[in-house]
């Protein structure tokens, strides 16, 4: 087996296969040419290692057997688990959204600090292992930087890995797009470029392309990125869900300027975004997210969709009864709650909104 050439075995469906992250990366690595003596240096992984992952990979039939290796039956791959539902493009349904938590639950932003859902996706899987993204970093600093930056930009054209990963370390915006018009460059490579390269003008070579674009890993990595242009930031996010830019906009993982970049965004996407969106938005948040909306009114469906709700958390009560914008109707409605009748200080704060009913004012007096 030592000059063994792996290849991937086409009639299998990858899909249905249960592969680990390392198993997975390895097999994106594998084209068919190289050698499982240069395998090494192109992924990071000791020898030794790297035969345990391969010898897995020809047991579950993602790989061709070795020539020397007698034949074994490839491993029935296990039914497909149940994906979770993607993101949809089109707002929830009333009856979608969630239930108004109960007092005392955990809160339901809880997570909010972490990527989308559809970052996680394309991210998890197939992030570079360390050792990898070492060996590509000191093949960079050792073999390529010494060269020229017309002399790596002319190489990167037809460079293959372990030097096509290698290039996406360059500082120089050239050499990066030099990378993206490479016909070898894959989803690995324009992970690793916005994860690592600090050039405005770089990253949008590799967002030019819709397909790294669109990807969970690539926005991932590039919404942490300190140099993502806040232009480029807005093309990208423009159309995507409330709860997702809230999530980015307090996010500590993601640099300052483009949490703000975010907020903005947010409260532009608010005043023309779905009904659903914005009641999911305030109820999945128990209205924390009110504050970066503060001064915003809310359209009549919204509100509506609002003052169908049971209230039972006094966190998102008194959310709402801070929220300068908040509809007369809610605030009625509010008043009605069991909730807001067993706690006066919630009943003052609702009875002293400028939008309580005048009965309601008279009350308190």
């Amino acid at each position: 087996m030592a000059d063994w050439t792996p290849k991937p075995n086409l009639s299998v469906d990858l899909k249905r296969l249960t592969l680990s992250a390392e198993e997975g990366f390895v097999l994106s690595r594998l084209d068919g040419h190289t050698s499982i003596r240069q395998l090494p240096a192109l992924t990071g992984i000791p020898p030794e290692r790297l035969q345990g992952i391969l010898s897995r990979l020809v047991e579950q039939g993602a790989l061709q057997p070795s020539p020397e290796a007698p034949r074994a039956p490839a491993r029935a791959a296990p039914p497909a688990p149940r994906a979770p539902v993607p993101e949809v493009s089109e707002p929830p349904t009333l009856e979608a959204l969630p239930e108004e938590p109960q007092a005392g639950d955990a809160p339901s932003e809880s997570s909010a600090s972490e990527a989308s859902d559809s970052e996680k996706s394309g991210s998890a899987e197939e992030d570079e292992p360390a050792e990898a993204l070492g060996n590509y970093r000191q093949i960079f600093e050792t073999r390529l930087h010494p060269l020229t930056e017309d002399e790596r930009a002319a190489r990167a054209h037809g460079a293959a890995d372990p030097e096509l990963s290698a290039f996406c370390f360059d500082p120089v915006p050239a050499v990066i797009k030099a990378v993206m018009e490479n016909p070898r460059t894959g989803l690995a490579h324009a992970r690793l470029i916005v994860r690592h390269h600090r050039n405005p003008t770089g990253l949008e070579a590799v967002c030019a392309h819709a397909a790294f674009a669109a990807d969970g890993g690539v926005r991932r990595w590039l919404v942490r990125n300190p140099q993502l242009p806040s232009g480029l930031f807005r093309r990208l996010w423009s159309s995507r869900r409330l709860m997702e830019l809230h999530k980015l906009s307090i996010d500590r993982d993601i640099p300052e300027g483009t949490r703000r970049t975010a907020r903005e965004l947010l409260r532009q996407r608010f005043g023309s975004g779905p009904a659903e969106e914005k009641a999911e938005l305030i109820l999945n948040t128990e209205g924390r997210s009110l504050v970066a909306l503060s001064g915003l009114p809310v359209d009549g469906k919204t509100a509506s969709i609002l003052c169908g709700r049971t209230y039972r958390s006094p966190l998102l009560i008194q959310n709402i009864a801070r929220w300068s914008a908040a509809p007369p109707a809610l605030v009625a409605h509010l008043l009605k709650q069991e909730a807001v009748r067993r706690q006066p200080q919630l009943r003052m704060l609702l009875q002293r909104h400028p939008n309580a009913p005048a009965d309601a004012r008279r009350g308190e007096h």
